[in-house]
């Protein structure tokens, strides 16, 4: 079978939030399961850019795939493929930047789903970007949001975020004035930003609160600071041996003794029922979120799909 390309307006078109939660989380039930297996990104580097690579084998949809992705002051491209397993043969070559946003947030969308209180309705925010836009698509597609509170250094950008996500979302989107807005009595906060540094002191959350840390993946980068570690109950990874080499949230709780790997949890566990993403509704909880390549193999798979079933996308001559 002929090899399928997708454009960005076509992954609009053919997925929505709701679906990709879906596909998300299966694609951590099957890891769980022994069918899936994630090959950690490594990046390489020349004068004014990086190109990161990152693959993933799919076996319970007949997939395997890579992401790679370029990084430079001109901005971000992505790009996803998966190849049949039978054959070799590529079956899908796709633009891969809102595929990115789609599965980082769905991807968040998951761990409220297991980590949040059920009735979770507050929601603090930090980032006015991309990701942020779908952090917030998520977390109303699996929980009754009533406002979101929104943090960014920029107050007029921060307003027009507000005012474009409360339409989008159905729901109240207020921008604050200050972290400390954003961070205190919140059933769930975000942060996905660029950030080197933490954007909000731990000492201001309130009990029971799910904090998600999605905007950094180097080890050197750190949205969220030791003592939301040393406050939360239970700590969730998207994947052990991408985090140990990716997330700089921790790097000094570590060296501190504050927390230790043997008392983290995978998010493949809490998705298969054998570890629990929360112990008591009193309990902070945190999920750290690097992004990994069987997240944007399960999504190539969905697309193609519905690619095939629709008639959409154009025939590459391999």
């Amino acid at each position: 079978m002929s090899c399928l390309f997708l454009t960005e307006q076509d992954v609009a078109e053919l997925i929505d939030m709701p679906r990709s939660i879906e596909v998300v989380e299966e694609a951590f039930r099957q890891l769980a399961a022994g069918q899936v297996q994630n090959v950690p990104r490594s990046r390489a580097a020349a004068s004014g850019i990086l190109l990161h690579s990152m693959s993933a084998s799919a076996q319970y949809l007949g997939l395997v795939g890579w992401k790679n992705y370029t990084t430079t002051r001109a901005g971000m491209l992505f790009h996803v493929a998966a190849y049949r397993i039978e054959t070799g043969e590529m079956q899908v070559f796709i633009e891969a930047n809102l595929l990115g946003q789609l599965r980082t947030g769905a991807a968040t969308g998951v761990a409220v789903k297991w980590m949040a209180r059920p009735e979770s309705s507050t929601v603090g925010l930090f980032g006015t970007g991309l990701q942020a836009r779908t952090q917030l698509e998520a977390v109303c597609a699996v929980r009754s949001i009533s406002r979101i509170e929104v943090y960014g250094r920029d107050g007029d950008r921060r307003r027009r975020f507000a005012d474009e996500m409360s339409e989008r979302c159905g729901t109240e989107v207020v921008p604050v004035d200050s972290p400390r807005d954003a961070a205190s009595g919140k059933d769930i906060v975000i942060t996905a930003t660029t950030s080197k540094t933490p954007v909000f002191d731990g000492a201001d959350l309130a009990e029971g609160t799910l904090v998600c840390a999605v905007g950094g993946n180097f080890l050197q980068k750190t949205e969220v600071d030791a003592e939301t570690l040393r406050r939360s109950g239970t700590i969730v990874c998207d994947s052990f041996a991408q985090c140990r080499i990716e997330a700089g949230e921790f790097v000094q709780p570590l060296e501190d003794g504050i927390i230790g790997w043997d008392s983290m949890i995978e998010l493949k566990d809490v998705v298969a029922g054998s570890a629990a993403g929360r112990r008591s509704a009193d309990e902070i909880t945190f999920f750290k979120s690097v992004g990994l390549a069987l997240e944007d193999v399960a999504m190539a798979g969905e697309l193609l799909s519905r690619a095939r079933e629709t008639g959409r996308g154009q025939t590459l001559p391999f």
